[in-house]
């Protein structure tokens, strides 16, 4: 399988879906980052290779290569990006999904629907355009009523309302350690035995303890992230 993570807006999350959510269900799967200036899954401790917008011929070959693919469109260069898409015609047929995060703000949701609308344009089908709410506080369909009314309007791309990632302060909190979730719970320490040592310095234990509290939070949230794979590609 191989995936595009994209939208036109930079604030909707998209490092987080390709780190915590694709890369750990899809095993083996190279990232590529088309980014020049932001952060990607590099940061968290993800192996990326980093290409620009305007050098698709590269990353078209590379995907000939491969099986499955996450494919990490940075807004810096998703002008470009889409562009070469254009312009390499059927090129899209190597991509089975774009999935496209998008938050619950208003400029948010507007460029997510624009960028929905230029992939039609370019001959992407609806099953594959796969719309992911991110950050969602507690309805889906109440914070993002734009994209519902959209859906309901022209039903030009795939739409399941269980494809949802919700707002937790794990994310945040598992990149200050630049850590995935999944490299936490890969984690064989036990942080807990090791609080036991009071001769520890104060900054070790402190380090431990947050781990250890983290580790708890990430299980409950790992298996939330499960659901929305699967839901995801249903």
């Amino acid at each position: 399988m191989k995936v595009v993570v994209i939208n036109y807006t930079g604030t909707v999350g998209k490092t987080t879906v390709v780190a915590h959510l694709l890369s750990p269900r899809m095993s083996g799967a190279p990232i590529y980052a088309i980014e020049s200036i932001n952060q990607t899954a590099e940061g968290l401790g993800l192996d990326v290779e980093k290409l620009r917008g305007d050098k698709f011929r590269d990353l078209f070959k590379k995907l000939m290569l491969e099986d499955q693919a996450i494919i990490d469109v940075g807004a810096s260069n998703v002008e470009d990006f889409m562009s070469n898409l254009g312009g390499f015609e059927e090129a899209h047929e190597e991509i089975d999904y774009f999935v496209i995060p998008v938050t619950s703000g208003t400029k948010e949701q507007q460029e997510t629907v624009s960028m929905i609308e230029n992939l039609n344009i370019i001959g992407i089908p609806p099953e594959k355009i796969r719309v992911l709410f991110n950050r969602v506080q507690r309805d889906v369909k109440a914070e993002f009523t734009i994209i519902a009314n959209h859906f309901m309007r022209d039903k030009c791309f795939w739409l399941n309302y269980e494809c949802a990632i919700f707002e937790t302060e794990l994310f945040d909190a598992v990149s200050v350690h630049k850590l995935t979730i999944a490299g936490l719970l890969n984690d064989d320490v036990d942080y807990k035995t090791l609080l036991k040592n009071k001769d520890a310095s104060h900054q070790d234990r402190a380090r431990w303890s947050d781990l250890y509290g983290l580790k708890l939070l990430a299980k409950g949230v790992n298996r939330k992230l499960d659901t929305a794979f699967e839901q995801l590609f249903s």
